[in-house]
């Protein structure tokens, strides 16, 4: 230490001018500078002080706390956050023709500028596009298109979205999306506000297909859109045993959009296949896809009474089996409850005997009296005289009369409790589903295995799935062959609709798209399918309503 105390000493000026850098000691303090150079710099550029993003609490302002919370994440340059652009008014051809050369010259001259370039790139710069609510300013609806959402960005949005509390959708369009960016994405849905209902993941490719966890059970989906993501075959068996399988099913999901895909006749049958018991789901298009005339009878099969195989027919009596054993411990629990109510009863009426013992003395003595010397000629005075004349046995009828406003409605109300508790329970065996769903929608839904079925030559038919309201199956490559089934489909729908008022349940399809496959538009078939939908379609039958209205 005295040694480099000495050095700068002896030759204090020596560096300043630049000229003894060969020195010993000017190298050794140039070599110390350039250690402490990146200490100082690196702060600034890396902005490693500033970094606390968990620290962070979000104001509900989506373009301030992404853009904070960017900065704390050590982003420079990041997506925007803009409103939505809304579709330009369509154009009106009142302008005159000499106003269009002016405009053309315009044009032409602001091409040449930079500034007009810019401008016309700024659509496809990275932004995150936000659909706000006309009055509250709220944001509804993200959309982010043409950029790759990272699995760092994924984790902002994990901090600034739960605080929205009306975001209702999310469409992610082309964003890069891998199987394990997926993953991190379903992570965090159960964390924004409850209204959120739809996604859309489209332009998405994945090498592993798992589009399937979006359907989970515990997922608040009800709207999904996976359009053009390649999904073939493989994927759509994913996807059709995440609608329903034996022993669980999705009865969240209302609408799934798998158009621009390439699913065949295979990826059909798996769809169909989830059909089978699910009775969510009313929306379904499979459109510009690779099914063929396999595929469509598998789809129209489903759609009308169809024979339940050897594992469910099993599964059937199973869960008949466990019906009824509920039952029996139902009918048991509520004897239960009527003996506790009874003793209840009885143990409160001596009581109020003894009470009224003690008020009446002498005057019990008289009616006993009376009780014992009159054979009344009447035959009014007995009857009013039956509730004193046997003592202690026969006084307590008033006072169940009395009672009965109290005593036993409390005992019919615990009872109906009781019994909508066990019904719940045998729900929720039936179907072995969450128990987060069973709270709020066991009574809407019953397993389709344990509806009235029908019993023809040996086996079993269920009368199939008639919740599914629209299918689109357009472009595709069904021909006359598919199209019979599909015909007979709808022949068998519009007669149990007629035999059905709408009220008590619901009817089947209502909308059918079957065009621009590989059939002539004048096929009989076709035409008579088209005969058929036609007073089933809801535009159709609100024209009338309006008619009548007039």
């Amino acid at each position: 230490m005295s040694g480099e105390a000495s050095t700068p000493g002896a030759s204090p000026r020596a560096p300043r001018p630049g000229t003894q850098k060969s020195s010993g000691t000017v190298t050794k303090k140039g070599d110390r500078g350039a250690k402490e150079k990146p200490v100082l710099v690196l702060p600034p550029v890396g902005e490693e002080e500033p970094k606390n993003p968990e620290e962070y609490q979000c104001t509900g302002v989506l373009e301030t706390d992404f853009a904070e919370l960017c900065t704390r994440s050590g982003y420079t340059d990041f997506p925007k956050v803009v409103t939505r652009p809304r579709p330009h008014p369509a154009f009106v051809p009142s302008a005159s023709m000499s106003e269009k050369p002016a405009q053309d010259d315009q044009r032409l001259s602001a091409s040449c500028s930079l500034n007009s370039l810019e401008s016309k790139y700024v659509f496809f710069r990275p932004t995150i596009q936000v659909e706000l609510e006309p009055e509250d300013k709220w944001v509804k609806e993200i959309y982010i298109r043409g950029w790759r959402v990272e699995e760092r960005i994924l984790g902002i949005f994990s901090k600034c979205l739960p605080p929205l509390s009306q975001l209702q959708a999310i469409n992610l369009w082309k964003v890069g999306l891998t199987d394990k960016t997926l993953s991190t994405f379903i992570a965090l849905l159960p964390l924004c506000a409850p209204t959120l209902r739809k996604v859309s993941l489209e332009g998405n490719p994945l090498p592993e297909q798992s589009y399937h966890k979006l359907m989970a059970a515990d997922s608040p989906i009800a709207h999904l859109s996976l359009r053009n993501n390649n999904i073939d075959d493989h994927g759509a068996q994913l996807l059709g045993q995440a609608l329903s399988t034996l022993r669980s099913c999705n009865r969240t999901l209302v609408s799934l959009n798998l158009a621009f895909n390439h699913i065949g006749d295979a990826g059909a049958g798996y769809i169909a296949d989830g059909l089978r018991l699910n009775r969510a789901l009313l929306w379904l298009s499979l459109a510009h896809n690779r099914i063929q005339d396999q595929g469509a009878l598998k789809l129209a099969e489903v759609l009308r009474p169809f024979e339940l195989t050897h594992t469910e027919v099993v599964e059937r009596r199973r869960l008949l089996l466990e019906k009824g054993t509920q039952e029996r411990s139902r009918s048991v629990n509520s004897a239960a409850l009527a003996e506790k109510t009874d003793k209840t009863q009885t143990t409160k009426t001596p009581k109020g005997l003894s009470k009224k013992k003690e008020k009446s003395g002498g005057e019990s003595v008289r009616k006993e009296e009376k009780s014992g010397s009159g054979q009344s000629p009447t035959q009014g005075t007995p009857k009013k005289e039956d509730p004193t004349k046997s003592g202690k046995g026969k006084v307590t009828v008033p006072e169940q009369k009395t009672s009965k406003g109290k005593g036993p409605k409390t005992g019919n109300k615990e009872k109906r409790s009781f019994l909508l508790e066990s019904e719940h329970l045998g729900q929720s065996l039936a179907y072995s589903w969450s128990p987060k769903h069973l709270v709020a929608e066991a009574t809407e839904t019953v397993n389709p295995l344990l509806e009235p079925v029908e019993h023809r030559d040996g086996k079993v038919f269920v009368p199939g799935n008639k919740v599914l309201l629209h299918l689109n199956l357009l472009r595709n490559r069904i021909t006359e062959v598919g199209l019979e089934g599909f015909l007979a489909t709808v022949q068998y729908q519009a007669q149990f609709s007629k035999s059905k008022s709408p009220s008590k349940g619901p009817v089947g399809l209502l909308r059918l798209s079957l065009a621009k496959n590989c059939f002539s538009p004048q096929c009989p078939a076709y035409a008579t399918i088209q005969e058929l939908m036609l007073p089933r379609a809801p535009v159709t039958k609100a024209k009338p309503r309006e008619e009548e209205t007039t």
